[in-house]
């Protein structure tokens, strides 16, 4: 039978790294998780996010959707809560650390950005990534919710706020020394054209999707699931969402499903 991977994210930013997925494991079944009611994560307490994971664990256990594999398709979550929700479950799990390492290894200038939610930024986990593998680097910390907004609002609606966009960037007052700016939160490549438009196309964007897709592949390399039969057919994406979204904003085969995720919060 073929995976069944459940990919996460406070909202709509985390279909970046699930397309990326999709394209090494095209016939697994997917499901999306976007806790929206708490959108952004960016905003939220550690303690919160970890409450809010816990809770999508009991959730799958109790719904019995026989997940193989979650993917915490969110820098926030996964720089926050990853080491907590992995001692309450046997399901594997992968997330989504900012791409530091390959910055520091493609810059020309030794200047990086980190362009992330304040609570990745602000994160341990994060200065440990930077001490580990840009410890010869100067990494700008730049860190932004206003983009996850406009992220979204692109997303459902087609329609980018690019005057709000180029006033977050002119606040974020990007170095013109950076060569390589890590998107450092899955929302982000939403906008990598227009940030990229706006810079001038004179920095390299880089982010973790490739990278994740690799590491959910070669986790299930060595079980049977990733046999795909002759009569093999892609299914449809399960949407989960813990508040309302309108239903023309997603494709008519996807199915989604709205929860209530605080009946399964433990205080």
């Amino acid at each position: 039978m073929p995976a069944h991977i459940l990919v996460f994210d406070s909202g709509i930013g985390g279909t970046t790294v699930l397309g990326h997925i999709q394209r090494s494991i095209p016939y697994a079944q997917y499901s999306y998780f976007m806790d929206n009611e708490l959108l952004p994560y960016g905003a939220q307490t550690q303690q919160t996010i970890i409450n809010r994971l816990s809770a999508l664990i009991r959730y799958i256990e109790h719904k019995k959707l026989n997940v193989d594999l979650i993917v915490i398709a969110c820098n926030t979550a996964s720089t926050s809560a990853l080491s907590a929700v992995r001692l309450i479950t046997n399901i594997p799990i992968v997330g989504v650390v900012p791409a530091i390492k390959p910055a520091a290894q493609l810059t020309q200038s030794n200047k990086i950005g980190l362009l992330a939610t304040p609570a990745t930024i602000a994160s341990e986990y994060t200065k440990e990534l930077i001490r580990t593998h840009a410890s010869c680097a100067h990494v700008s910390l730049l860190s932004s919710v206003e983009l996850v907004t406009i992220a979204e609002n692109f997303f459902f609606t087609d329609e980018l706020k690019i005057e709000k966009l180029h006033k977050e960037l002119v606040r974020l007052n990007i170095s013109p020394e950076i060569d390589v700016l890590v998107l450092g939160c899955t929302h982000f490549p939403i906008l990598a054209d227009a940030i990229n438009e706006f810079l001038n196309k004179q920095v390299k964007l880089l982010d973790s999707g490739q990278a994740i897709a690799n590491r959910v592949y070669d986790l299930l390399l060595n079980t049977d699931k990733l046999t795909v039969t002759a009569s093999a057919t892609k299914k449809p994406l399960h949407f989960y969402a813990t508040a309302y979204t309108s239903d023309n904003v997603l494709s008519t085969q996807d199915i989604i499903t709205q929860i209530d995720l605080t009946q399964y919060v433990q205080s």
